[in-house]
Order: C-alpha cells, then sequence, then structure tokens
C-alpha cells in the first residue's frame, strides 16, 4: 500500500518537481527544461546565453552553461564566457564561478591560471572572505547536500594545487603542498599523491613510510577500496624501483644514490617555504583556537 501512496504522490506532483527543475516559464526556466529533460545541450547552450542576456538567474545560467560547454569540449568558450560575464553574478556567486573555472583550466592544460586560482582562494581563506565569511557551506556531491568545513576545503585546495604542480614536474613544490595539506586535514588519497611526490625526487624511505601509513589504516579513508588500491600499486613500484637500483649497484654507488647526488648538485636548493604558504600562515593559527 505505501508504494501505491507514494506512486499516486508521484503522478500528482507538478512536472518540474519530478523533472527537478524551476517553475515559471522564462529563458532560464526553458533553458533547464532542454537541459535536462529534451536532453539537447547545445540548444540549452543558446538558451542559457538568452538567459543571460535577459538578466534571469545569470548566477545559476552562467554556471550552468559553463559546465554544459565543459561536457560539449568546449572548454575555452566556458572559460571567455565566466571571465567576460561574471561581474554580473552577485557575490555569492564568484567562489562557485571558481570552482568550475578551476576545473575549465585543468581540462584545457592552462596549469599556470589554475594554480593562480588555487592561490587566490587560499588567501580569500586567510583574510577570512571564503565560503561568504560563514564556518561552513553547502555542498552537494551525486544529488546528495553535506556540510563543508573551512579546514576541509583549505586540504581541499591544497590537494590540488599540489596535484597541479605535479603536472609541471615540480615534484618539490608538489610535496611542499600535499604536506601542508596532511597536517590541516589528512587523508588517504593525498597521502598517496605525497608518496609519489618523495619517489621522483628518490627518497624511497619516505614514500614507504607515508604509504606504510595508509596500508595500516592510520589515515582518514585508508578504508577506501580505491585509495587503497593506489597505495599497494605505489609500494609495488617503490619495491621494483629499489630492487632495480640494488642491481644496478657498482663500486660501492647506486643509481639512486648517484640521481640523488645530480639533485642535490645541479638542482636548485628546496626552499623551506612557499611563498603561499607564508601568506595562509595565519589561518593555521586560526583553526587551533
Amino acid at each position: 500500500m505505501s508504494d501505491g501512496k507514494k506512486g499516486d504522490l508521484n503522478l500528482e506532483a507538478p512536472f518540474h518537481v519530478v523533472h527537478k527543475l524551476p517553475a515559471g516559464d522564462s529563458p532560464y526556466v526553458r533553458a533547464k527544461h532542454v537541459q535536462l529533460v529534451e536532453k539537447d545541450p547545445e540548444a540549452a547552450i543558446v538558451l542559457f546565453w538568452k538567459a543571460i542576456n535577459a538578466g534571469d538567474r545569470v548566477d545559476s545560467a552562467l554556471k550552468d552553461m559553463a559546465v554544459v560547454m565543459k561536457q560539449q569540449d568546449r572548454a575555452e568558450e566556458a572559460i571567455e564566457a565566466i571571465n567576460s560575464f561574471r561581474d554580473r553574478c552577485s557575490k555569492q556567486a564568484q567562489e562557485s564561478l571558481d570552482n568550475v573555472l578551476i576545473d575549465l583550466y585543468k581540462k584545457c592544460g592552462r596549469i599556470e591560471e589554475q594554480i593562480d586560482l588555487l592561490k587566490q582562494k587560499l588567501r580569500m581563506i586567510n583574510q577570512g572572505e571564503a565560503f561568504n565569511g560563514k564556518p561552513t557551506k553547502t555542498a552537494r556531491s551525486h544529488g546528495k547536500k553535506f556540510q563543508v568545513t573551512i579546514r576541509q576545503e583549505t586540504s581541499r585546495i591544497l590537494g590540488n594545487l599540489g596535484w597541479a604542480y605535479m603536472q609541471q614536474e615540480n615534484h618539490r613544490a608538489a610535496e611542499a603542498v600535499y604536506q601542508k595539506a596532511q597536517i590541516i586535514d589528512p587523508d588517504a588519497n593525498k597521502a598517496c599523491n605525497l608518496s609519489l611526490c618523495l619517489m621522483k625526487q628518490f627518497r624511497h624511505s619516505e614514500a614507504r613510510l607515508v604509504l606504510e601509513q595508509v596500508l595500516q589504516n592510520k589515515i582518514a579513508g585508508s578504508n577506501d577500496q580505491k585509495s587503497r588500491k593506489r597505495a599497494e600499486e605505489l609500494m609495488r613500484e617503490l619495491e621494483e624501483s629499489q630492487s632495480t637500483n640494488k642491481s644496478l649497484t657498482e663500486d660501492g654507488f647506486t643509481m639512486e644514490g648517484l640521481d640523488q647526488l645530480v639533485m642535490n648538485q645541479w638542482s636548485p636548493l628546496r626552499s623551506r617555504r612557499l611563498p603561499i604558504f607564508e601568506e595562509i600562515s595565519q589561518f593555521r593559527d586560526q583553526l587551533a583556537c
């Protein structure tokens, strides 16, 4: 009987409620209908443009249009649209537009711009401007809402920044960023990335210690199947690398030792602290309060 009643309620519910659409007949509503019901992304993009030009829910229209453009491999156009029209959006919408922009820069391989925007978001956190001044914000994932804290957001942004540095093969900068992220809000996925940074610098003993923390369930998320599998793969890669280096030992030298010597001799010295961490140093003290 309960299933029948539920079905009756669905039949009586308005169309826009059933299809999770905004109510009305404005340009934005029509765009969402075409996107979600008719599933015509190109037509939806045209209607989102009309909504923006008509001043109809510009915050949502610009963000939604950029997301659809990305799905249609039109990421460069989406970047241009956001940069051109974000001044028409409210202050409250700027943070979510930045998040979309970061994903677009990543898709287009525009790493420097991605890094600059991630650093800007860290500065906003340090200055108390993130989340529109609130301690938490509501986020969505797979249709579910949940609360995100400043601490979690900082760690997430640092994780993205570390990954961007890795794409530049700047493993020393990436290592410093991941270390900072693990201090603030440790998790298994970023631990795996940290271990990879260390491996790329031939610091195998340190990399092993990080991976062991994951495999021994000492870090949040260690039970996640994907993170655990990756940690196991990295450990095998580490062991194979060390085994290869041992087999190449000759006259008391190993390839690992030689690589470390070359890095120390000709690579620039590691800075003790990246400039971005000087900018957010006060934030850590705030978290401790």
